[in-house]
Parts: structure tokens; sequence; C-alpha cells
């Protein structure tokens, strides 16, 4: 398969990235096997496999030779290249696609790398760093676009920029057909999915895939569905009980008439995604996730809308209030899109329900916790660990 086909598949998928060492943060795997990460990455579910071929992360064009004798992925040649020899080196190594990085390129010399490239038959990631090198690939006609949240002048991570950055080629007229990758700084499933709901068709993962025992088992964590939310938070202990739990998701109810009310959105780190519950109406945050239900005869209505910076990117399929429904699971399972479902879950009966509806996201309040808003440590990890 193509390297643009495979990205372009249904559904949320990840570029797995060999390296050997990092300019930023040294020694990952300088050991590392390629043929044997190659494996586990396509066992692990990745959607193709980035090589770096360059000397600076501990790479070499066997590496990419090496990949393609035992793998059936797409390969991405990943290196600082400039001219078509380079193309025409990494075409003869097995690579299905190169990188093109802007930041090193004039718009000329990248409008020259990529007719070679397709000239060779090769795919291409063009990359980009800040709105203006996204505005250069969009004139480029890149038919894919990796937005790299790693300043390559100092190394550091800028994930909400990065974040931004993604949402706007999304939206950026001309560029709705084509993919998108968020590259770098990505550890946990929740920064995954804030890539995803960005709109990112998938991520690139490098580092962290590279320090785990098994690449491909922590490549399939770090997209496997559902997530796992912790809802009802009052109390900084409890937030930072649910984080080392392994929670995906925090949520604080910020209505009124809820006593699980919290005054306020607590602090978590970015490992987490953080969710602003409202009834009726929203108020400014700077939540990652509005949980937005209206209200209904002085209680909130039962189902609810996941929203991004006021645009709808899943939905809530909850219970009426203060009721059951035999048909929950069902009427869940009909619903299309991300869905979240809430109501009734807890360690008892969690998995059944994912295995029925297959969600994007699971929630609960009520299963973990000791009275209404104070949680107990001890519920929040029997839920995290039956929900993942």
């Amino acid at each position: 398969m193509k390297f643009k086909d495979a990205l372009a598949a249904p559904g949320f998928g990840a570029i797995a990235e060999f390296k050997r060492r990092s300019p930023s943060a040294g020694d990952l795997r300088p050991d590392g096997d390629v043929q044997q990460v190659a494996r586990s990455y396509e066992t692990g579910g990745a959607r193709a496999m980035s090589v770096l071929v360059d000397e600076r992360f501990g790479g070499s064009w066997d590496d990419l030779r090496a990949a393609r004798a035992v793998t059936k992925l797409p390969l991405l040649a990943k290196g600082f290249f400039s001219s078509p020899a380079d193309f025409e080196r990494a075409r003869d190594a097995g690579a299905d696609a190169v990188l093109i990085l802007l930041r090193d390129l004039s718009d000329p010399a990248a409008t020259a790398l990529l007719h070679v490239a397709r000239t060779l038959g090769l795919d291409t990631l063009v990359e980009a760093h800040d709105a203006e090198e996204l505005a250069r690939a969009a004139r480029l006609e890149a038919p894919v676009i990796g937005v790299n949240a790693r300043d390559l002048s100092d190394f550091s991570i800028h994930r909400r920029r990065q974040l931004a950055l993604v949402a706007r080629a999304c939206a950026l007229e001309g560029l709705k057909d084509r993919i998108v990758v968020a590259e770098s700084g990505i550890d946990t499933r929740a920064q995954a999915a804030a890539a995803e709901l960005a709109g990112a068709n998938a991520i690139l993962v490098g580092s962290t895939l590279m320090r785990a025992t098994d690449p491909g088992e922590k490549l399939r964590e770090l997209v496997s569905r559902p997530l796992v939310k912790v809802c009802g938070l009052t109390r900084q202990e409890d937030v930072d009980a649910a984080v080392e739990a392994g929670a995906d998701m925090v949520g604080f109810i910020l209505a009124a008439e809820s006593p699980r009310r919290a005054e306020a959105l607590l602090d978590a780190p970015d490992t987490v995604l953080r969710v602003a519950v409202f009834v009726g109406e929203v108020e400014e945050t700077d939540a990652d996730l509005v949980q937005f239900y209206g209200r209904e005869e002085g209680h909130r209505s039962r189902d609810a809308v996941l929203l991004r910076h006021g645009e709808q990117v899943g939905s809530v399929v909850d219970l009426p209030w203060g009721e059951r429904d035999s048909s929950h699971l069902e009427r869940a399972k009909a619903a299309t899109g991300r869905v979240m479902l809430a109501g009734g879950l807890g360690p008892e009966n969690v998995a059944e329900a994912i295995a029925a509806v297959r969600p994007w996201a699971v929630d609960s309040a009520r299963s973990t916790e000791e009275s209404a808003g104070i949680k107990n440590h001890d519920a929040i990890r029997e839920w995290v660990v039956a929900a993942r």
C-alpha cells in the first residue's frame, strides 16, 4: 500500500518511527534491532514506519534496507534531504515516501524535490513547524503535511501551538482533502487523542516507542480506544489520584445544580485531557474539551455533545436524569462518530459495555466516589483498570 493511502484509511492511526538516538534526548535504543522493531510495529497496528537514515540519529541507509526486508508497511525515509540523489538513494533502499523539511528549503527547491519524488514514484511528508511554513505547504499543494511540535532551534515542545496548527491545516481552503500528521512530543493516549480531535489523520511517534520495553505494545496503547474518563472531581488530591491511576481524561462539573459541582477547573498535567462539564450554558475556560448538556425540566438533558473550541467533535450517550434505560447500550451502539458512553458504568460492567458498544471513551463519576464529589482512590484505580 502507498504511504499516503495508508494514512488516508478510515479512523485514526500512527506512523511509528525507528531511531537509535535523538539530538534532544540522547541515546534511546543504541543497540536497537530495526528488523525486530519493524515487526513489532506491524503487529502493533502502525499505518506506516519512519526510519531515520541520518547518522545524527544513529541511523543509516542499511536500516531502511533491513526494515524493507521484513515488513510490508509503507516506509518513510527520514533525513535532511536536499537533492534528487537523496531521493534516488531512498527509493533504491526501499522507501515508499521521503521527508521534505521546509525549514531547510526554499519554495523553488521544495517544488523541485516534490517533482522529483513524483517522478520516482515516491510519496512525500512535507514538514512544517509554524504558520508561515504551513502556508508554504499549502501553496506547494503538499499531499501529506506533517506539523511538528518540536522547535528545532532549541528542541522544545509546543503542543498547544502544534494543535492550533493542525486545526488550521484541516480548515485551510484547498487542504481539506489532504493528510495531516501531528509529529513529536506524544507520550500518552490523551496527547494522541488531542491531535485526533484537532483534526490530524495520524500521529508520528518515535522517542516514546523507542524507550518502551515493547515498542509495538506501546504503539497499540497510544492509539487504542476507549479513552477512560474520571468525572465529578472537586479536590486536587482526587485529580492527582486519577492521573496516577492512568485516567486519560479528568472531568469537572461546573453546573450550579450538580451535587458534584467544582468551583473551577483544577490542575492536571498535559498527559491527560481536562473536560469541563456544563448544563444549559457554556462558560469560557481553558479546558481541552467541553461536555455540554442542555437543560430540561430543571435537570441536564439525557445526552450531550463534546466540543473543542466551540466545534462539535463527538457525542455523549448517557442515561436520563435519575433513571435507568434498558436500551442504553443499543442507543450508544447505533450512534455515529466519536461516542463517549456515560451513565451507570462501573468496574463490574464496563468491560461488557465496551465490548457491546466499542465507544471512543467511557465516563464514570458515581462508581469512583465515597460521596458526591469525594473520591475513593481505590475505586478510581479499579475503574481505570476495568475500563482499560
